[in-house]
């Protein structure tokens, strides 16, 4: 029986240092059974690194961890599944090769067979509102289905507290109204959680307390039902996000046409693309919503090269037929890809900033091929500090960065070239208000030079704060397109299934 008043966890002078930042000081946290307790911070604040010290991924340099009422040491994660506590990483941690049920099962303690397992995934996934195939690899998965996997595996250990690190990033707004039911229901039964995210609203909905990180320390707690989002962000970055400013677009010449552009997966699991068709001018932001794995994985890989077998003349930038060309190529042409998968896709975790910008930038390499070292140390120094990316400079590996500085500064890359045509899936992924304003923002002044910008995203309220126009793909098909002054959230939501009508199409 649990004493009343006792804390399932409490932190005591939690400090941790690394050889470029101390990456949290003197850090105190007070838990109760079934308390939704946000942990709010911008970029780089310390909030990652103190949720894995609490899981047993990172070791703390100084402090003490208290479980209900009882000084540990919690060694490793298997020791702090031990004691029930479970962890949603923002970046995953499942094996590519493995299915999602391999993947749940390596986390449990073997006592279940496989095939028990996988059925009980199901029922979990059934019971959260989470869809999740278990007997699907990994590999094959989009951001979004492999977060609800990471969740239902995290849901599998009936944990007594529950971290969740960016949980409704990458969820549709039915998904985020269906896993907070499950949070209620989890804290009613006595469940701790522990949830960060940058969006104000959800902590404001959710959660009973809030401890705020600026810096690596505490700066404040507060009860966030009684604050505003002026006020939470006033807390977390010491001031209000900008206001994004908006103008009237100026429309150029069509940039990006896609016309009857149907294209068979590679993969059994993947979608495939069924007469996709739509334009984006110069000097407008379009922007694609829809649940992930409806197809966007395919769209994109067409659009930037990835796959090169879409039909010739169903992909055009600027009247050019670029179906069939490398991306290298499409590069030369002015068109730019911001890929969601940050570590892996946008950049190379063990490379340097500074190397990671050649991925895309040939500004510093000689006709030869020789590249010109100061060069590229001096662009990515100007990334750094043009798009605010918290990092120890360009020599830093891209894999020391938090989520949400890596994100500015592989965003502020394609940005900073001046593309014709820009697109990018998932702007904001896990970046706190003032680094998401700052990258809207960048859209928009890009979008106002005459850039033509794709927008990728499962953020409906970034999709409308944004975009000019919007699409909705579902099962790989496309909606008509719908001015944003038209459109409403619920209406895209309903789209997002797949129930867009043809009237709306002739109109």
């Amino acid at each position: 029986m649990e004493k009343p008043g006792m804390l399932r966890l409490e932190l005591r002078g939690i400090g941790k240092q690394y050889p470029a930042v101390k990456a949290n000081d003197d850090v105190s946290l007070r838990v109760k059974p079934g308390e939704i307790h946000a942990v709010l911070g911008e970029n780089g604040a310390g909030k990652s690194t103190l949720m894995k010290i609490i899981y047993g991924a990172v070791r703390p340099d100084e402090g003490e961890i208290r479980w209900n009422g009882k000084a540990v040491h919690i060694a490793n994660p298997q020791q702090a599944r031990a004691l029930g506590i479970a962890m949603v990483f923002q970046h995953f941690s499942l094996f590519d090769t493995l299915t999602a049920a391999e993947n749940v099962w390596l986390g449990l303690d073997k006592s279940q067979p496989l095939a028990e397992v996988t059925e009980h995934i199901g029922a979990v996934a059934r019971t959260y509102g989470l869809d999740v195939d278990p007997l699907r690899p990994v590999h094959s998965l989009s951001v979004g289905e492999r977060q609800r996997v990471e969740i239902v595996r995290a849901l599998m250990t009936n944990p007594q507290l529950l971290i969740l690190d960016e949980p409704t990033s990458v969820l549709t707004p039915q998904a985020v109204d269906k896993l907070f039911v499950t949070l209620r229901k989890l804290a009613s039964q006595g469940c701790a959680i522990l949830y960060i995210s940058h969006k104000l609203d959800e902590i404001r909905a959710l959660c009973h307390h809030c401890t705020v990180l600026r810096g690596g320390k505490v700066t404040g707690e507060v009860d966030p039902t009684q604050e505003t989002n002026a006020s939470l962000s006033r807390l977390m970055i010491g001031a209000e996000p900008p206001q994004l400013q908006r103008r009237v677009p100026k429309l150029g010449k069509v940039a990006l046409k896609v016309s009857g552009l149907s294209l068979s997966t590679t993969d059994p699991f993947g979608t495939a693309l069924d007469d996709i068709g739509f334009a984006v001018s110069a000097g407008e932001v379009v922007g694609i919503a829809g649940v992930s794995g409806n197809g966007q994985q395919e769209l994109m890989a067409a659009l930037s090269g990835e796959d090169r077998r879409a039909p010739r003349g169903s992909v055009s930038l600027f009247g050019q037929d670029i179906a069939q060309a490398s991306p290298r190529h499409r590069r030369k042409l002015g068109l730019h890809f911001v890929p969601e998968e940050r570590l892996g896709r946008g950049a190379v975790p063990t490379m340097s900033l500074a190397q990671n910008t050649l991925l895309t930038r040939t500004e510093a390499v000689s006709r030869l091929g020789w590249v010109r070292t100061a060069e590229v140390r001096k662009l990515a120094d100007e990334l750094i500090r043009r798009f605010n990316v918290k990092a120890g400079g360009p020599g830093a590996a891209a894999k020391s960065l938090s989520g949400g500085n890596l994100q500015k500064f592989i965003v502020g890359r394609e940005i900073q070239i001046n593309p014709k045509l820009l697109i990018v899936s998932q702007p904001t992924w896990g970046v706190d208000v003032g680094a998401a304003a700052q990258i809207r923002g960048e859209l928009l002044e890009l979008r106002d030079q005459g850039c033509a910008v794709l927008v990728v995203s499962e953020e409906l309220d970034e999709l409308f704060e944004v975009c000019d126009r919007l699409i909705v793909i579902a099962q790989g098909r496309v909606s008509p397109s719908v001015p944003v002054a038209e459109a409403s959230v619920e209406m895209i939501g309903e789209w997002m299934s797949g129930l867009w009508s043809d009237a709306h199409a002739q109109a």
